[in-house]
């Protein structure tokens, strides 16, 4: 007779659904109150806000998420076991339903009493967070979310919006209108044609006939718990690498920090498939993941994110600083990090918008290597970036043309990958080589090419290219507060020494009669990383001289936290 099977603490199911012990246990009840459940209270219910951390001392509990079916069973909890997954981090709306089903005893925390308890205790602090992690990624694998996505792989909306879904770590349902027989049914009840997609259903009841990024965003309540009213330490506009590090230290740092997102965390660098040159993953980590594990990190410490939302401008005469955001609201911040990073640069080719999501892309992830499978396809662009996305695709593509303007990679690409790509026997190099032009119907057909050094122009039956090449800095916004270069790029440090100096003391920006760019007003020199406005700083891709690695933004990031402490210590 064998032995009953023990199920292991590294399993997986285990570290989603632990069991705490008396001692843990003990450890919790100072910080909450005890509270009697009877079979059938619901505890929590979707979109609930603020929900409150329960352990079972007692009883059992049901966790269940309510769809268009009606209920699909996520998860059950006993004794020793708790509620949560990260939207009792990140302040969103709840996800689920938590229903008694035996009555018992609970140990009721609030979120701010749970954030104190991660804060102090660093073992329940990597349980929870741990199986929070887990839990979403189960949600997210098994399409178990509060949306319903009804969309084709042929629209350009359908791709923005699963992307943004995704590299936000929602969880959701897709659903495929040109494969799906029964979604016919769906779309008849909720009365929509076809001209209204993509569709998305939110918390199986909201019908959004093809909603923008921020619709979806208001739709799932992303920023619902955020007092725009707040006047405070920190915030840090841009979510890519040195955003999210400047997030993560400022937070653990104990300052009160706002980060503010326009569309997906991570930058460039979360659309990328790979990156193996980072310190630490010896196996490579993708960006959307290092990404997810930044924004974890920032939020159990205390960090808060608006998505879907881009600043205006920002209001520079007097601290503490205004930014008036694209609805026109108002925050206000003593300090501020800039991070909103650089874009690739459209090509000028005729009709490019037009194909943009139907066969032209600015990110190579699994969502746009879906597409292309088994096909040929273009890579524009000799950077790492560019390098990433075409080993990258050459795993599922028939074949990968790479055409680098230069006559060769290794001027702006990490070695391993020059490597890489001349021994793929997928990708083909095409060097002084650009796309010139592009037709197609509805969707990207053929694509024109020129060999410079030939001069010859040819024509490929090519449905998609990648483009990435060039980068200019989204600094638009800032123009008239800071100073720039002549291409944009925030000047900050030792760079603002060829900036004409204004009177000692006057906080409002002057402007040099050289430039036209704002001066650095008062006695002291700017420190390294703080622009031509006290008290803001630039950090990654959109400052001038950067170096264009995600491990030296993320140095940035958190050495530009040293530098907030200081000026905030003059305030």
């Amino acid at each position: 007779m064998s032995s009953p099977l023990i199920p292991s603490a590294l399993d997986a199911r285990t570290q989603a659904f632990p069991v705490l012990t008396a001692a843990q246990i003990a450890r919790i009840r100072p910080l909450g109150k005890l509270r009697p459940a009877a079979a059938g209270d619901i505890l929590f219910k979707p979109d609930d806000t603020n929900v409150p951390f329960f352990v079972l001392l007692s009883g059992n509990m049901e966790i269940v998420q309510p769809s268009l079916a009606g209920e699909r069973m996520v998860a059950t909890h006993g004794p020793g076991g708790f509620t949560g997954e990260m939207t009792m981090i990140s302040g969103h709306r709840c996800l689920v339903l938590g229903r008694v089903t035996e009555p018992g005893e609970f140990v009721e925390l609030t979120p701010d009493a749970f954030r104190s308890l991660v804060g102090k205790d660093a073992e329940l602090s990597e349980i929870t967070m741990r199986a929070f992690i887990l839990r979403r990624l189960a949600l997210i694998s098994s399409g178990e979310g509060n949306v319903i996505l009804m969309g084709s792989l042929h629209s350009a909306q359908t791709l923005r919006l699963r992307e943004f879904l995704s590299r936000n770590g929602h969880p959701y349902t897709y659903i495929d209108l040109d494969t799906d027989k029964t979604s016919q049914d769906l779309l008849d009840r909720f009365r929509v044609t076809l001209d209204d997609i993509p569709i998305v259903v939110c918390n199986a009841r909201s019908v959004l006939r093809n909603p923008s990024i921020r619709e979806l965003a208001e739709c799932l309540g992303f920023n619902s718990t955020i007092d725009e009213s707040q006047v405070r330490d920190l915030i840090i506009v841009g979510a890519g690498p040195s955003g999210l590090a400047a997030a993560v230290y400022a937070a653990s740092e104990g300052l009160d920090v706002l980060l503010i997102e326009s569309c997906s965390p991570g930058g460039q660098a979360g659309s990328s498939s790979k990156i193996e040159n980072y310190l630490g993953f010896p196996m490579g980590v993708s960006g959307q993941e290092l990404a997810a594990r930044a924004i974890a990190q920032a939020e159990k410490f205390g960090a808060r994110m608006m998505i879907a939302h881009s600043v205006d401008r920002l209001g520079c005469t007097k601290r503490p600083y205004k930014l008036v955001l694209d609805n026109g609201n108002v925050l206000a911040a003593r300090s501020i990090v800039i991070s909103t990073g650089a874009q690739y640069n459209k090509p000028r080719i005729d009709g490019i918008e037009k194909f943009e999501g139907q066969g032209i892309y600015y990110g190579a992830t699994f969502m746009e290597a879906q597409l292309c499978e088994k096909e040929e396809l273009i890579v524009v662009g000799g950077g790492n970036s560019a390098g990433q996305a075409a080993v990258f695709l050459s795993q599922t593509a028939s074949k990968v043309h790479m055409l680098v303007r230069s006559h060769q990679l290794s001027d702006t690409m990490s070695r391993y990958l020059v490597r890489r790509i001349e021994e793929n026997p997928a990708i083909e190099l095409h060097y002084k080589t650009e796309v010139v032009a592009i037709e197609g119907d509805s969707h990207l057909e053929r694509i024109t090419w020129l060999d410079k050094s030939s001069g010859e122009k040819s024509v490929h039956d090519i449905r998609h290219v990648f483009i990435m090449a060039g980068a200019s800095p989204r600094t638009a916004w800032l123009k008239g507060c800071l100073a720039m270069d002549d291409k944009g790029f925030i000047l900050t440090g030792r760079d603002l020494d060829a900036v004409k100096p204004t009177a000692p003391g006057e906080l409002t920006p002057a402007l040099n009669a050289a430039d036209g760019n704002p001066a650095w007003p008062l006695d002291r020199r700017p420190q390294m990383l703080e622009t031509s406005l006290p008290g803001v700083f630039a950090v990654g891709d959109v400052r001038a001289g950067n170096v264009k690695r995600v491990a030296a933004a993320v140095g940035e990031g958190a050495i530009a936290i040293s530098l907030v402490h200081r000026t905030l210590a003059e305030l």
